[in-house]
């Protein structure tokens, strides 16, 4: 029972913590997002002058920023399976891999998910705005 109560504190404490890792992340990555939009706002509004519609400017954006989450999950496959892998060999019933890979399946999902929003709300202002207002300065 004591072994089953520290469990649960133990997943409520790792839960609250990973909720806020995601709010942070969201966070930078929003910022990332914004500072590479503004970067690119001349090349943005060239391509809107050219023809470009606001779907592929965002597709454009989130292009790059979906192989750095692509990356950033094969990097953190092999750490989360060594972690994971050690913690549930701890218990008396072992659970095989294919019971829990789905998993980091999922966690990718979510992570691209959450960087496709994020990054297509900043693309899609950027699209939105007016081409002359990125170009009359230069």
């Amino acid at each position: 029972m004591i072994a089953s109560m520290l469990e649960a504190r133990q997943a409520q404490m790792f839960g609250v913590f990973s909720a806020f890792a995601i709010f942070v992340a969201t966070l930078g990555l929003f910022g990332l997002a914004s500072f590479t939009t503004e970067r690119r706002t001349k090349e943005i509004g060239i391509r809107k002058v050219m023809g470009a519609s606001v779907k592929d400017i965002i597709f454009l954006l989130t292009a790059d920023f979906t192989k750095l989450v692509l990356l950033a999950n094969v990097i953190a496959w092999p750490v989360a399976y060594y972690f994971m892998s050690n913690w549930l060999n701890r218990f008396v019933y072992k659970a095989p891999f294919s019971e829990w890979a789905w998993l980091f399946v999922a966690a990718a999902f979510a992570a691209l998910v959450t960087a496709w929003i994020t990054i297509a709300l900043q693309a899609g202002r950027a699209a939105r705005s007016r081409p002359v207002l990125a170009l009359r300065y230069e």
